[in-house]
């Protein structure tokens, strides 16, 4: 091989890739260490941290697993994010399709896309008070009224990408459909909604994922109810005294085992529904 066949190595990017690894790879090991340990072996020096357990023991898991209620609260983790993830993709995409082909031409359609896209600057704390407050006097203050608010926040993300991608779907599928005889809900069923599955994966994962580890939302909405969500339970271990780390990571490992199949199942969408969203 000669000098000029050589690839040249990029030193600042391989310094940048290594200190972007070391942030995720260095609060993991922590994570995984400390959900190992006994909290006799939690001392307050860095090496004691750092170090490994001195023994490898589940025990910490099954522990955290009865405390947080695990399977009850998994299965409704799981319930709220799937039945949120698929209103989101039927309905968003729905409205991101009806935005994306008539905004250019319509002043209305421009208006519901710059209304809709707008939510994205609202904060949740500003809106949080009130919707208690609504969610209760309408009986919504469980787990229905939480998949709701959740449909209602991630419609201007999802929206914003599903109009964008439909400039990568060219309108002669759509005319050629209509000179079939097929009618608009027709065509967008049989040959958009399938056209658009790399940005169903998208979607489906950002919105799993916020959905997923989300706190706030289920802690206001339905305190008090019995009905808890991972992360909701997961707030068992930090008292007014102090927090038991060890059954607190171990818990955490457990609540991303799902997400964490979930992603590796959909990665090749998600990347996909990226790369063909970038490019007109």
């Amino acid at each position: 091989m000669s000098k000029k066949d050589k690839v040249k190595t990029n030193w600042p990017v391989m310094v940048l890739l290594i200190m972007g690894l070391s942030t995720i790879a260095f609060p993991l090991y922590m994570a995984v260490v400390i959900a190992f340990k006994q909290p006799s072996e939690m001392t307050n020096s860095i090496s004691g941290i750092l170090s490994l357990p001195s023994k490898w023991s589940l025990a910490n898991f099954a522990e955290a697993m009865e405390v947080t209620d695990f399977w009850r609260s998994l299965g409704n983790s799981i319930m709220i994010t799937v039945v949120t993830v698929v209103l989101c993709i039927v309905l968003h995409s729905m409205l991101g399709y009806a935005i994306g082909r008539n905004r250019a031409h319509s002043k209305f359609y421009g208006f519901v896309y710059l209304f809709v896209v707008s939510g994205m600057f609202v904060p949740f704390a500003i809106l949080m008070m009130p919707l208690a407050k609504q969610t209760a006097e309408l009986g919504l203050a469980n787990w229905f009224g939480v998949i709701i608010l959740y449909v209602v926040f991630y419609m201007p993300m999802n929206v914003l990408l599903y109009s964008g991608y439909l400039v990568n779907i060219p309108v002669a599928l759509e005319e050629a459909s209509r000179v079939d005889g097929a009618s608009t809900w027709s065509t967008y069923w049989r040959i958009i909604f399938p056209i658009m599955k790399p940005m169903h994966a998208t979607v489906a994962i950002i919105t799993a994922l916020a959905v997923w580890n989300d706190v706030m939302t289920p802690l206001v909405i339905m305190s008090g109810t019995g009905q808890n969500t991972l992360p909701l339970a997961q707030l068992n271990f930090q008292t007014q005294f102090g927090t038991n780390y060890n059954l607190a990571f171990a818990s955490y490992l457990l609540a991303l085992i799902p997400i964490l199949i979930f992603y590796i199942v959909c990665q090749k969408q998600i990347i996909n529904g990226v790369v063909n969203g970038a490019v007109k």
